[in-house]
């Protein structure tokens, strides 16, 4: 009983290493709409995230075979997802993202961001926020708080320092914050 908790879709997982087609695409509709979002946040571009997506499922079914019920498969398919888009980020944009990334190492001030201030905001503001942000700054600020990686986990995904991703964090934190005051302003006039 307490396994079937732990791995609710263990049976569909054992089939999907069978390669059953009907299990796999259960699989998909399971995970499809929460692995978009990941790579959504990450990619920043909705037909990049849907191919980013494709990609992810593929080389999840590939590698199905050593999944090991060591974490949930959410974790495991999650950790594939999170890879790829990454990947295809450093591929998108390689030069610019390491400049954005490396010239945060020339300023060692840290912004904290201080709830005092910041209106209420909807998730909808948030995820319009995060689009507005520098590639660098939304790559950490998602990686941190939404992925949960530690800023060591960042630093070796990205070829930064940790205080290089600690930085981009807290600049992160300040650039939204200046956005939804900026927008809960504007809407205001």
């Amino acid at each position: 009983m307490v396994e079937s908790r732990i791995y609710p879709h263990i049976d569909l997982i054992n089939r999907c290493k069978e390669n059953d087609r009907q299990s796999q695409h259960k699989i998909y509709k399971l995970y499809a709409k929460s692995m978009f979002n990941v790579c959504y946040r990450i990619v920043n571009q909705h037909d990049e995230a849907q191919d980013v997506l494709q990609e992810s499922f593929i080389k999840m079914f590939n590698q199905i075979d050593s999944y090991r019920e060591e974490s949930s498969f959410g974790a495991w398919f999650k950790r594939i997802v999170v890879n790829s888009s990454l990947n295809h980020i450093k591929k998108r944009n390689k030069e610019e993202l390491q400049y954005e990334l490396l010239k945060a190492d020339t300023d060692d001030s840290y912004y904290e961001m201080e709830n005092e201030g910041v209106p209420e905001t909807s998730i909808v503001e948030i995820q319009n926020a995060m689009e507005l942000l520098p590639e660098g700054y939304r790559l950490v600020f998602t990686l941190y708080l939404f992925e949960d990686y530690s800023h060591r986990e960042i630093a070796e995904e990205l070829g930064i320092t940790e205080s290089t991703s600690k930085s981009q964090l807290n600049r992160a934190k300040k650039k939204m914050k200046e956005i939804l005051i900026n927008r809960k302003s504007y809407e205001k006039n």
